[in-house]
């Protein structure tokens, strides 16, 4: 039987792949960002985020790009996490980023999602 398109055969190597984001991420978020990972949400967030972890450029975000700010926006505030449109969700955006450090070429999706969906107190949505 064949496998399935998309997935490895050797399941624990890409297991092994994610687990190193995940810890990646956790390190970004002390180190960079001066807080402790949840890490049951953080890999929750990870999980969410599909494929897009393993791509080098759908993996970051381009902070200082307004169209890619409003995806974050559209995609994962508002169809994600289910929030309003309103300028909270932008400021919010700007201020994760701030955190992350505008100078940061490397923002990772997951980082900026998980610090997103604490800063609305959206857990829930990945219970």
């Amino acid at each position: 039987m064949a496998p399935e398109l998309g997935f490895r055969h050797d399941g624990d190597e890409f297991m092994g792949k994610r687990d190193e984001l995940i810890a990646k991420y956790a390190d970004d978020l002390k180190t960079k960002c001066g807080m402790t990972a949840d890490m049951a949400l953080l890999t929750k967030v990870v999980i969410g985020c599909g494929p897009a972890i393993y791509n080098a450029d759908a993996s970051t975000v381009a902070g200082s790009q307004p169209a890619e700010l409003e995806t974050v926006k559209t995609n994962f505030l508002m169809k994600k996490l289910g929030l309003k449109d309103g300028p909270e969700l932008m400021a919010a955006i700007h201020s994760v980023i701030e955190t992350y450090g505008k100078s940061e070429r490397n923002k990772y999706r997951a980082v900026i999602y998980y610090m997103l969906t604490k800063h609305f107190g959206k857990e829930s949505v990945y219970a």
